[in-house]
This record gives C-alpha cells, structure tokens and sequence, in this order.
C-alpha cells in the first residue's frame, strides 16, 4: 500500500500550523544545505582511510556484533559462498533475494532463489547493501521498489553480499554517500548491526526477537 500521498497530507498540515507553506521553498533547502555544511563534527574515533583497512575494521566489528563473515574475491562466487554457509548450518538451499541480485548464477551454486517479497514461511533472505560501516561493522540498506526493507527482517537468517569497495568509515560517511548520490533519503534507511536482539528479560540477551537470528555477510574484494 503506497501511503505517499497521506504522508504528504500530514506534513502539510503540520507546516500550515506553523505558519509555513505546504511544500518547503528553495530558501529552506538551502538553508539545509548550508547547516550541513557548515555545522561542526562533533568527537570522532580514530578510523582508517584506505580501502583494505576499512575492510579488515568492518569485518572485526560485524564480527564483534555476532554477525559472521565470509570473503570472495568476485561478485559471480557470492551464490557458491551462500550455499557452502546454508550447509553448514544444516538450511535447505533455497532462499528470497532482492531483484538486484538477480544475474549472479544461484542455479549453478544449487541455490534454488526466488526474487519476490518475504513471507512468513521465508527461512533466508538474501540482500545487497547500499554501503557498510567500518566503526559499528553494520549494513546499510535503503528501501526501494527492488530492495525491500523486508527481506533483511522477516527471515530468520539474512545473508548480505558487501562490496569491499562500499565500506565507508562512519555512519557520517553513509550519510553523505546518501546524499552524493541519491539526493533524497528513502522511505527507509536500516542501519542492521548484527542479529536481532533484546535484553528486556532480566537483563538476558536473546537472539531474534524482533528480526534475523543470524546475520552473515559476504565481502567481495573485488567490487
């Protein structure tokens, strides 16, 4: 269901009660641009800067996260590294995908793939990343009519394909990429640092509760 329209609705009224027309004029946009232009970075932690570094800092802290890790060389041994990690968790071969994955060769890896939205039954859910963080070691996915928020969520394990060539530094670096290159923000930006997990019980950490119990994502060096 498109909600657009009514979301558009809502803001309007919330600008006409203060006095603003309902859609924002050049003057605010620029004035936007300028804030975030201008506005000071706040502490910062050390982080690296060259490409294999950011790689080796992203893949300690998914690790650090209880996501696992896997490493290729080129996008076409994704399907082959996806099946070798569903079998030794003992998962059937067989999984959802976003559109975007499409061309990588499943059938030859004996992955059977549908690419369409999750269901409930769904048990793998396989998605690209618009980009990763090497601080916090997360995925950075953005919703689309090919990149549905759900497939990182409703299956109980999420496999991830990252290209090397995608991890930023910080979430300040997602940001900007974002901006660079969409211009607008999507519906959805999901920031997934590792499995699902909830320590509202006594303190106890539990896996899944609200989401993947497994996070695995596969590094392709070479893209």
């Amino acid at each position: 269901m498109d909600t657009s329209a009514a979301r558009r609705n809502i803001l309007a009224r919330i600008r006409a009660a203060s006095g603003r027309p309902a859609e924002p004029g050049a003057a605010e946009h620029e004035a936007v641009a300028d804030y975030l232009k201008h506005h000071p970075v706040g502490p910062r932690p050390e982080l690296p800067t060259d490409p294999e570094s950011l790689t080796a800092r992203f893949i300690d802290e998914a690790r650090l996260m209880a996501s696992t890790v896997d490493q290729v060389e080129t996008i076409e041994e994704v399907p082959a590294a996806a099946a070798r990690y569903l079998a030794q968790l003992g998962l059937p071969a067989k999984a959802v995908a976003w559109a975007t994955l499409a061309a990588l060769p499943w059938e030859q890896a004996g992955v059977a793939v549908e690419f369409r939205k999750p269901q409930n039954s769904d048990l793998v859910g396989l998605t690209g990343c618009f980009c990763a963080t090497a601080e916090t070691g997360s995925l950075v996915l953005l919703s689309g009519p090919e990149t549905e928020s759900s497939m990182a969520l409703l299956p109980e394990t999420h496999i991830a394909v990252v290209p090397a060539s995608r991890i930023v530094a910080g979430h300040e670096e997602a940001f900007a990429l974002m901006r660079s290159e969409r211009g607008e923000l999507p519906r959805a930006v999901n920031f997934v640092s590792g499995p699902s997990r909830t320590g509202d019980i006594e303190q106890t950490i539990v896996l899944g509760a609200h989401g993947p119990y497994r996070v695995h994502a596969i590094v392709v060096r070479g893209a």
